[in-house]
């Protein structure tokens, strides 16, 4: 029986392992102890940290693995990708993975390449001069950890007050010593899936994004397809693949963020896996592809292919808590109806939650699809009116 190593257990994985088990893969999953579904149905468990590359690289060698992969994370990219280079794995190279969990390393690959993009600078935590230092900057700008993911570390600021702030929350949250400042963009959140294989961007998904709003926005839902012109569309997509090949990408999902400014889109950043928030599904949806079994094969060095015939509108969105509390109860009283594809509840009743501020914090997730994209996103507003959750707030 042919072995897989996913890296994660949490609740973006949880697909991945079950999708395996059903193509006869025995999987193996390696995260550090806690409450992880993924723990429950693996074959096999080690309670490693998934950064932990001598640990995970030692776990693979003696399990003779055939591909490693994760999936809505960049926490264990690095670690994937160091494993494919050292083992001969199909996957991304550890060059790649260093680009895609790296934001300094990221922008530069984009200027150096030419590709759209945010005016940056890169400073130390220990400099006494960063205010000096971005004297050809003006407010608005971003500040982020430059090794984070989930929207870590991230955020928007006004004035010197919340630069400062800033900075002290990126830190607090990298391994590295330096951090970035981007000039804000204003405009249009979006975003695209895709796929590279052998060298060839075998899909482009561009996607419509829900985002809550706060220092950073966060995406708690996304729809497609994109509702742009054909230009715009094509745009993004030629931004994506010059994103790409700058990045060195190659055998991996593509979870990419634009803002869109004027008609054109500007890349804020790249992740060499699949995106979370529902993206697999709604790929899956939209095109008719089974893409947890490609993303799979791809890992174990099968060819998969991705036919893109379908384009079937299709929408999202997370169900979470604004407060941080025990979950009471969760009821969804929606009828049956053919445009909700899927209902889910990560937590049960008696569990903790989080208030939301990243993917991981979710409760569960909305899926509904339309003949038309109007009526895609009419079911999800619909949908989410009859799903209640009741938390009780912690003291």
């Amino acid at each position: 029986m042919k072995k897989l190593l996913i890296l994660g257990a949490g609740i973006y994985q949880v697909p991945l392992i079950k999708k395996a088990q059903e193509m006869g893969i025995y999987t193996i999953v390696t995260s550090i102890p806690g409450n992880y579904p993924g723990f429950e149905i693996a074959d096999k468990v080690y309670y490693e940290n998934t950064t932990d590359y001598e640990a995970i690289l030692k776990i693979a060698q003696d399990e003779k693995i055939d591909g490693i992969v994760t999936s809505g994370t960049d926490v264990a990219i690095i670690t994937v990708g160091k494993v494919c280079d050292a083992l001969g794995l199909p996957g991304l190279s550890a060059e790649a993975a260093a680009i895609a969990t790296d934001k300094i390393l990221m922008k530069k690959a984009y200027m150096d390449n030419g590709v759209r993009t945010a005016r940056y600078a890169v400073l130390k935590y220990d400099d006494n001069d960063h205010l000096d230092k971005l004297k050809d900057f003006e407010y608005p700008l971003m500040v982020k950890a430059i090794d984070s993911s989930g929207s870590r570390g991230i955020t928007r600021v006004d004035d010197d007050v919340a630069f400062n702030e800033a900075v002290e929350a990126a830190h607090a949250v990298t391994r590295s010593d330096s951090f970035i400042v981007e000039e804000f963009i204003e405009g249009e959140e979006c975003g695209a899936q895709a796929y590279v294989q052998n060298g060839k961007l075998e899909f482009c998904m561009p996607h419509g994004d829900y985002v809550l709003e706060g220092d950073v926005g966060v995406p708690i839902g996304h729809y497609a397809p994109f509702d742009a012109s054909p230009e715009v569309m094509a745009d993004m997509e030629e931004t994506l693949a010059a994103a790409v090949s700058a990045m060195k990408l190659n055998n991996c999902a593509v979870n990419a963020d634009f803002i869109l400014k004027n008609g054109k889109p500007y890349v804020l950043e790249i992740g060499g896996r699949a995106g979370g928030t529902g993206l697999v599904e709604l790929v899956e949806i939209y095109y008719g592809i089974d893409y947890y079994k490609n993303i799979i094969k791809v890992a174990m060095g099968e060819h998969a292919d991705f036919p893109t015939d379908l384009k079937k509108p299709c929408a999202c969105h997370l169900i979470f808590s604004k407060v941080e509390g025990i979950l009471e109860s969760q009821e969804n009283n929606n009828p049956e109806d053919p445009h909700i594809i899927d209902v889910q509840f990560d937590k049960k009743p008696g569990d903790k939650v989080n208030a939301f501020r990243i993917g991981p914090h979710r409760i569960g997730h909305v899926i509904t699809t339309g003949d038309t994209l109007e009526e895609a996103i009419d079911a999800l507003e619909k949908a989410r009116k009859n799903i209640h959750v009741v938390v009780k707030p912690q003291a």
